[in-house]
Order: C-alpha cells, then sequence, then structure tokens
C-alpha cells in the first residue's frame, strides 16, 4: 500500500516521502480501515521534527493522526463494526499511521462517520474535535451562562470549540481576523475581537474560562482578563504555570487531548443533529501530503487541510 512516511527525524521536504510499505497486521480488537481522508494537523510537525518522538525509526514511521474511510476487516474480538462501514478515527498517537491506504486502529477509538459528512469533512474532524470538547468539559466545566473566550476562532480548533462551547449554553467571545468574524459569528460567537486591530485584554474582564490555541503572548495575556477563580485551558505549554495562578488568582492547565471512540460517536451525533460542522478549508491529494503540511506549518488558515486517499 502507498503511505506517507519518515525513515529519519528533520524537516519536512528533506524526510517525508510517499512510498509502498505493507500493508498494517489486524490485532483481535483493531478494525482495519480503507482510507479515503485524513486530516492534517500542528502535532505532524512536531512528530516529523522529532520534539514528538513515536520510535526509533528503523522501520519507516508512517504519519498521521486522524482518518475517516470504510472498514475493510475486522479483528476477532470486534464488536460493533463490520466490512463495508463508514467510520471516522482519532488513532493512537503512539502509533500513527493515518496519512496511508490502509490503517488499522483499536475498536475503541473508532466510530461511525456522520452520513452527512464527506469522508474529506469527517476527517478533519476527530482530533480538533476531541480536543475542544475535553477542554471545555472534562477540564473548563463549561456550562450555561459561562463566559467563554476561545483564541483563534477561525482556526481547526478553534472553529469547533465555538461551536461546542455554545452547544453547551457558553456565552461565546473569540479572536479571529476581521475577514473571519462573519464566519465565527455563524459558528455562534457572541462577539468577535480583530486580534490584528483591538487588543482583547484592553476590552475583556470577568471572562469565566480562557481557552488557548494560540500559546505565547497571548497565552500571556490571557491571564489579565479572568475573573478571581477562572480557568484558563491552552493546549500549548504554560511557562511558570503556578507563579502565574497565584498571581491572578485563577486555575490553570495545559490539556493534551486523548483519542476517545465514545466522545467521537457523541460529536458524530452533534453533527447530524445540525449542532456542529467542522470546517474544512483545503485538500490534497496522498502524493502531495508534503505540501499539506507546508501549508498547516505556515498556519492561518481558516478549518482544516486534509490529504485525500487514495491519490
Amino acid at each position: 500500500m502507498k503511505a506517507a512516511v519518515i525513515n529519519q527525524y528533520g524537516q519536512i521536504d528533506d524526510v517525508v516521502t510517499v512510498t509502498e510499505v505493507s500493508t498494517p497486521v489486524v490485532g483481535p480488537r483493531d478494525v482495519l480501515i480503507e482510507a479515503r481522508a485524513a486530516g492534517v494537523n500542528p502535532v505532524d510537525h512536531l512528530i516529523i521534527k522529532g520534539f514528538m518522538r513515536a520510535g526509533d525509526l528503523t522501520q519507516p514511521l508512517v504519519i498521521g493522526n486522524e482518518l475517516a474511510g470504510v472498514v475493510a476487516e475486522t479483528g476477532a474480538e470486534v464488536t460493533g463494526f463490520a466490512v463495508g462501514d463508514e467510520v471516522f478515527a482519532r488513532v493512537d498517537p503512539r502509533i500513527g499511521g493515518a496519512f496511508a491506504e490502509y490503517v488499522a486502529v483499536d475498536q475503541s477509538l473508532v466510530a461511525a462517520k456522520p452520513q452527512a459528512l464527506s469522508f474529506e469533512e469527517a476527517a478533519s474532524l476527530p482530533l480538533v474535535g476531541l480536543t475542544a470538547w475535553q477542554a471545555l468539559t472534562e477540564q473548563a466545566k463549561v456550562g450555561p451562562g459561562t463566559r467563554v473566550l476561545i483564541h483563534g476562532g477561525a482556526g481547526g480548533v478553534g472553529s469547533v470549540a465555538v461551536q461546542l462551547a455554545k452547544h453547551l449554553g457558553a456565552e461565546v467571545v473569540t479572536t479571529a481576523s476581521a475577514d473571519s468574524a462573519e464566519l465565527v459569528r455563524r459558528l455562534g460567537a457572541d462577539q468577535v475581537i480583530d486580534y490584528r486591530a483591538e487588543k482583547f485584554d484592553e476590552i475583556l474582564s470577568g471572562i469565566d474560562v480562557v481557552f488557548d490555541t494560540i500559546g505565547g503572548p497571548t497565552q500571556d495575556r490571557s491571564f489579565r482578563v479572568l475573573k478571581p477563580g477562572g480557568t484558563l485551558v491552552s493546549i500549548v505549554p504554560i511557562a511558570d504555570i503556578e507563579a502565574k495562578k497565584a498571581q491572578w488568582n485563577v486555575d490553570a492547565c495545559t490539556f493534551y487531548m486523548r483519542p476517545n471512540g465514545e466522545q467521537l460517536a457523541h460529536l458524530a451525533d452533534l453533527v447530524t443533529s445540525g449542532e456542529l460542522q467542522p470546517l474544512l478549508e483545503t485538500t490534497f491529494p496522498l502524493a502531495e501530503t508534503a505540501d499539506a503540511l507546508r501549508k498547516v506549518e505556515r498556519g492561518g488558515a481558516r478549518g482544516k487541510t486534509v490529504i485525500r486517499i487514495p491519490a
């Protein structure tokens, strides 16, 4: 089968190739998915560059972290899935393997694909959807009346977080560029702050929850807008976290999403009910995986980039 692989850690242009590799061995709890599309994410760059090492690379490492496709085979202990089912999944980050024609995934990480979505749309949802859902519900306990600031509301994670926060009953404030303001309002934002022309920390105060997808100075300034006892949840590491929590009298944490098929099924239900729609920006064929990775590395996207499989 064809797959995008690396044989060493380094820069995208130097190490990412699309080549023939062996089809995965199907374990007793595995669902073998014939992939039709795979989402591209910043975490892929961290793996490729060696910041999140996935092994010693004595064998080619198939990269990629989320996909949608059709069940081609099931292990002996698999229940709930059958050959021909349309599914999507966030793969085990210790294994990867989504940028390939066939991917073996533990059944606990797989869910039925929403029929309302194309394979490309479905492949764009698992990582960002689970990240936003777990951050808002498990870490920040967002509910009716919660005032939430979501940074990067037009991005992959942010665009889903805006919709999910609205679903949970929150008052949603987000930062976005002026040309994305109408988009994020359609997604559910009650207030949009143009991060290029306005300083959110001079406009906002008394925020219950900040969901930070940016890091850096944006993260540092976010502490100022929280009310005492508020919560900052970030997908970017927080330097000197204990000192900042004490200084601002708030809670804060760096959050890492975990794959979860049951939660993915719940997100699929929200798609079916019309409360959630993934934001897909661009697609590339498998043969152009390096181009897709470079696009995501540049940033500034409105929604997700997805690889179409087969090429």
